[in-house]
């Protein structure tokens, strides 16, 4: 599985960033995908996860109610609005799936920064 991130950027606080991230390879081993952050000096943490045959999304306290993940299975193209922008929100940001075989796969990461 291949997955190449896109959308990253820079924001001014209160603004809005589209991520997304298009699988290819073997996407039909894929049982969830997500979205992690990470910053220098600290571990990464997870954003939002989705499970793809069955939608269900959980996400950080942090990020409820601004940040939204969806996926369009046609496409295998996962995305991340973000909105409400908050300077903590800067962070590379990198897609995951996690495929039936317990693989965890991971993107190159793309850049959010955030403005005060």
């Amino acid at each position: 599985v291949r997955l190449v991130e896109s959308g990253g950027g820079l924001v001014q606080a209160g603004g809005s960033l589209r991520l997304s991230c298009a699988a290819s390879g073997s996407t039909f081993s894929i049982d969830a995908m997500g979205w992690y952050r990470q910053t220098p000096g600290k571990q990464r943490e997870v954003v939002a996860l989705i499970v793809k045959n069955l939608g269900n999304t959980n996400y950080a306290d942090s990020v409820k109610g601004r940040f939204t993940i969806s996926l369009d299975n046609a496409k295998n193209t996962m995305y991340l609005q973000m909105n409400r922008l908050k300077p903590e929100d800067t962070a590379v940001y990198y897609c995951n799936a996690y495929d039936a075989y317990k693989n965890d796969h991971w993107g190159q990461g793309t850049q959010v920064t955030v403005s005060s």
